[in-house]
């Protein structure tokens, strides 16, 4: 955490305090009273002992005392380390005034000693937040004895620690114990109210309040406290899996990829794990590569026209049809490979290996690959930790593809080729370059670098607001709906029929309904979906044989499924339909005036639909083969630009009436005035931009679409309106004849607003203007 989240302006421990044992001796000699004899033999022998070291009964500010007397002191610690966990428990004392521990199991050691017992601070802590959590510790403790306030412990604290036999990372749930901890009252202390208290509580976060209120001079601190970890690493690397998974594009960039796989790599503790995953095209039945975005096979790799790689097909196509992992303890001894594929998983150095089918419902999505270097590695009981994150792969794997497949079927319309018309000339000069350089090499010969150099960018979208929202609430009032019909199925099943599994069943879809309140996740509809088409419907096959009067009720039921899909899926049509209407609207018309911009003058055009449709132009004298540049055709491009926005955000408007769902569009559009490159990169088949200060640009058309305006809530982008983004004057003064000259023509309205964004991550200084649009 950052300072500014939890505020504490010292930098040292500012409580008087000093090591002692003396809390835990007390606690020996008040229990020695009662029935339990070896206690109270354990308690004499100690208070034997402690008459030879008196010096234990006082503060301790050299720890090499306690070598001295290691017998007692061993005595002592049975109070919080019982024998038998002292082999499996990681449990350390710490002393209140310095993060050194002085008696401590081996695992506490292992984990988070250095060679001299002083704590290591977790990585994902650091020292301002370590002081901050033991002051707050006392403060805790002080309305405990002083107010008689007891304060909530709800706060889970997480230390992740490198693990350096595995080589890897573990997290450890952190509970502490403060029994054997004393505060004392150096002076009389101030009453506070209980409205002070309360207050203090709801700035739980702001240690400096608290010292003002309660100054730490007036408490002197003794005795010591003990931390217990809990390993809790494989329920934290399930939850940022989960949470990794969900996210948009984590299955398209190699470097997310790869955090997926280190994580992988902890939950099965086994550093040297390679995951892969290999997209199935269910039209085509057979697995595509789709532009190296989707699949990160490990397997697939290999040239297709070799005997090796249709091998690796045929494993999977046997996957596919029978539904079963498959896992290979020891690939050099195995029956099961065929030979070229056995010869190359041990060339890659895999000598270990599980396939598991990935499911989207009931079609097969994909295959998920987890391969080792270490026959044994993975077995069948390595199946069970599989299955707690093969949905969330699945979940991923389907969005993703199906975000890919959408532009796949764009190129597909673009006369099979990712290669824009406009530049088709340098495409077949370069190609042509290549064949020559060939000829004299006498072998094959690498394709050059395109790269256009000094091009203006034009960048524009139309977004629909809150697109994700009214989906969730699409598909959360769907599922409500169709458990509700479940429900009642159920409950008047139970008024006729005695058997125990009804009133089960509905408990069950009760239980999901009440979930849904809380909030619907897309593992949570897969879920609820499979409950319903696995235990629910083929009760309701049985209670249709045996009851006839269900049979109304059940058919009301099956009537509101969709045929094709057998679910309910009322709300989610709508949105999608309203969506679809949205979006081939916006995009038909673009491309119809995209069109006539191309006779103003050639450019490279790309336009990409998702909620909403944005399209990027690049323009200039390095893309043209043949006709001239002037600065007058980005002129004329950019007014035209804002021209389409107008229109389209009068289009949307237009359609609000015909929309099932009220879904609204925001404008936005990016200048940039200084040119750049772009490079066309051959294993993506697309043009990025070359270098890194052009990145810039980049990020900025990423993240500008949820920029808020400065010292406000309020999102940049609202309906009915065009937001033009700008970092100078210059820029803002050339739009402002433009929005002249559409005022003039009664497009936009008189009102301009000039703002400041907020700063965005890794970009400020930006400003806007923003216009409305008379619709």
């Amino acid at each position: 955490m950052h300072s500014q989240e939890h505020q504490i302006s010292v930098s040292t421990f500012p409580f008087k305090a000093h090591f002692s044992l003396i809390p835990i001796i007390t606690y020996w000699q008040n229990e020695q009273t009662g029935c339990r004899s070896s206690f109270s033999l354990c308690a004499d022998e100690i208070k034997r002992q402690l008459k030879a070291a008196p010096e234990l009964l006082q503060p301790i500010t050299d720890l090499s005392i306690l070598e001295k007397h290691q017998c007692l002191i061993d005595l002592l610690m049975t109070a919080i380390f019982p024998p038998a966990t002292q082999e499996v428990e990681a449990i350390g004392t710490v002393g209140p005034l310095y993060d050194a521990s002085f008696y401590h199991t081996d695992l506490f050691k292992q984990i988070i000693l250095t060679d001299q017992n002083h704590l290591k601070r977790p990585l994902n802590i650091d020292e301002n937040r370590m002081l901050f959590n033991r002051v707050r510790m006392v403060y805790f403790l002080v309305l405990e004895k002083f107010y008689g306030v007891q304060v909530p412990h709800e706060e889970f604290l997480i230390y992740t620690v490198p693990d350096y036999q595995l080589g890897l990372y573990r997290h450890f749930n952190v509970e502490i114990n403060t029994q054997f901890l004393e505060i004392t009252a150096r002076h009389e202390l101030p009453e506070l109210a209980e409205s002070d208290i309360q207050f203090m509580l709801d700035n739980i976060r702001d240690m400096d309040l608290w010292m003002q209120a309660l100054p730490p001079e007036l408490f002197e601190i003794s005795g010591f406290y003990t931390l217990h970890l809990v390993d809790v690493t494989v329920q934290e690397v399930l939850s940022s899996l989960k949470n990794d998974l969900l996210e948009r594009d984590v299955m398209l960039a190699p470097d997310r990829f790869e955090q997926l796989q280190e994580k992988v790599r902890i939950f099965f503790k086994r550093p040297h794990l390679q995951l892969g995953v290999a997209a199935f095209h269910k039209n085509r039945s057979t697995f595509v590569n789709f532009g190296n975005k989707i699949n990160h096979s490990f397997l697939l790799q290999s040239d297709p026209d070799s005997s090796s790689y249709a091998g690796f097909k045929s494993i999977y196509d046997n996957l596919v049809r029978d539904g079963k992992p498959l896992v290979i303890k020891d690939v050099s001894v195995t029956q099961l490979l065929p030979d070229g594929v056995r010869e190359e998983m041990l060339g890659m150095g895999i000598k270990n290996i599980i396939l598991a089918l990935l499911r989207y419902g009931d079609e097969p999505i994909g295959i998920l690959e987890l391969g080792s270097p270490n026959p044994g590695d993975l077995d069948n009981f390595s199946l069970a930790k599989m299955d707690q994150f093969l949905p969330l792969f699945a979940v991923a794997v389907n969005r993703n593809s199906e975000e890919v497949e959408s532009r796949v079927q764009a190129v597909i319309r673009e006369k099979f080729t990712a290669i824009h018309p406009v530049l088709e000339w340098r495409f077949r000069e370069a190609a042509l370059n290549m064949l020559n350089k060939a000829n004299q090499l006498n072998g094959p010969a690498e394709m050059e670098p395109i790269v256009f150099k000094d091009v203006y960018p034009l960048y524009a979208v139309a977004d629909v607001r809150s697109s994700s929202t009214e989906r969730n609430t699409a598909i959360q009032g769907d599922l409500a709906e169709h458990l509700h019909l479940a429900e009642r199925i159920l409950k008047k099943a139970i008024e006729v029929h005695t058997l125990p599994i009804l009133d089960e069943l509905r408990f069950s879809v009760s239980k999901h309904l009440r979930q849904l309140k809380k909030g619907v996740l897309l593992q949570d509809g897969i879920l609820i979906f499979e409950m319903l088409r696995t235990q629910v419907e083929p009760m309701f096959t049985f209670l249709e044989a045996t009851h006839e009067d269900l049979v109304p009720y059940i058919q009301n039921y099956r009537n509101a499924m969709d045929p094709q899909l057998g679910i309910l899926y009322k709300r989610r049509k709508a949105f999608e339909e309203s969506l679809t209407l949205i979006n081939e609207t916006i995009s038909n018309y673009i491309e119809q005036e995209e069109l006539k911009a191309q006779e103003m003058y050639p450019h490279y055009f790309e336009k990409f639909k998702t909620d909403g449709v944005e399209f990027n132009i690049y323009v200039g004298s390095s893309l043209e083969e043949k006709q001239p540049f002037d600065i007058m055709f980005l002129r004329n491009l950019r007014l035209w630009q804002l021209m389409v926005m107008c229109e389209v955000t009068r289009l949307t408007a237009a359609l609000k009436p015909q929309l099932e769902v009220p879904l609204e569009t925001t404008q936005l559009i990016l200048m940039h005035s200084q040119p750049l490159a772009i490079r066309f990169r051959q294993d993506e088949r697309k043009f990025d931009v070359d270098g890194a200060y052009n990145i810039r640009y980049e990020i900025v058309k990423k993240r500008v679409d949820k920029a808020l305006v400065r010292t406000t809530d309020e999102r940049l982008t609202q309906p009915g309106k065009i937001a033009i983004v700008y970092s100078q004057a210059r820029e803002a003064n050339e739009y402002l004849e433009y929005i002249e000259y559409l005022q003039n023509k009664n497009i936009l309205t008189d009102d301009v607003e000039q703002l400041e964004i907020e700063d965005l991550q890794g970009v400020s200084g930006l400003k806007a203007l923003r216009v409305k649009v008379k619709c």
